[in-house]
């Protein structure tokens, strides 16, 4: 599995906009085992994604995805800088299953 966990920091007032954005996109994304957009209760304009997928593969082809491209280019002018990120690699939880190996 390959995962990704990251900060977005949205215009103020922009946030549940960007919130949206990044929903609307996640309904047909190959590979994706798990996409969560979380807002930041100790930052009103912070929004953090959590996802996972099978593979590093997968991630990447769904950034050419119509949908993705869609609302990357809608998202961007909500975005005032993008903070934190980490590549992971999960091993198993809720939802998941356990990695095998």
């Amino acid at each position: 599995m390959y995962g990704l966990i990251g900060k977005f920091t949205a215009v103020a007032g922009q946030r549940d906009a960007l919130v949206e954005l990044l929903l609307d996109c996640t309904d047909d994304m190959p590979g994706c085992l798990s996409y969560v957009v979380a807002t930041d209760p100790a930052d009103a304009d912070a929004i953090w994604i959590t996802e996972v997928w099978t593979d590093e593969a997968s991630h990447r082809a769904s950034l050419s995805l119509p949908a993705v491209q869609q609302a990357i280019a809608k998202a961007r002018p909500l975005i005032a800088s993008f903070g934190n990120a980490t590549t992971i690699t999960p091993v198993g939880g809720y939802g998941l299953g356990r990695r095998e190996g």
